[in-house]
């Protein structure tokens, strides 16, 4: 029986994940023929912390749907340097799925998720609080379309390559 219970875990967080851009559309097509409003957020999610759960949090409580676009291994190497990301595309998926406030996850390869963001076309687009509005990827093309853009909240004392060079720090005393 828990055999059971945790094969159907596993495939309900393996359905929240894709790769491919045609089923992340299509999917998000159904949720709007249904009249639900998608909200869209993206990012790197290399070491989930406190900061991107009330981030990931505040982001679903905008809408009906959360997709979030996730940067590929290799654009998080591009984006953060050499030894990153910690965690693996594959298993930065299986986080973000494992939370109840995602609905969709989509890997991204390019430095922006604007390309995304246009396949997409959420409702609401949102970031951390580290960002200001007009410096959001697609939130010009999303406010040009009658969409919302927010930078929410941000949570003080957490972040991912503060917490990388910690650890590389105590291993090196």
């Amino acid at each position: 029986m828990v055999n059971d219970k945790l094969k159907f875990l596993r495939k309900q967080l393996n359905e929240k994940s894709v790769e491919d851009w045609e089923s992340a559309t299509t999917q998000v097509k159904i949720w709007k023929g249904n009249g639900e409003n998608i909200v869209f957020t993206n990012g790197c999610f290399d070491l989930l912390h406190p900061g991107h759960i009330h981030y990931i949090m505040e982001a679903a409580s905008l809408g009906d749907r959360l997709v979030i676009g996730i940067n590929t291994d290799k654009s998080v190497e591009g984006l953060k340097g050499r030894g990153r990301p910690i965690n693996s595309l594959n298993n930065r998926m299986l986080m973000l799925a494992a939370l109840d406030w995602t609905d969709l996850i989509v890997a991204f390869d390019q430095d922006t998720p604007e390309q995304l963001i246009k396949a997409i076309d959420p409702d609401i687009l949102v970031k951390g609080g580290d960002y200001k509005i007009e410096e959001i990827a697609g939130a010009k093309y999303l406010l040009s379309k009658g969409g919302k853009v927010f930078s929410l909240g941000f949570t003080e004392g957490f972040s991912t390559s503060k917490t990388v060079e910690k650890i590389r720090n105590i291993r090196d005393d």
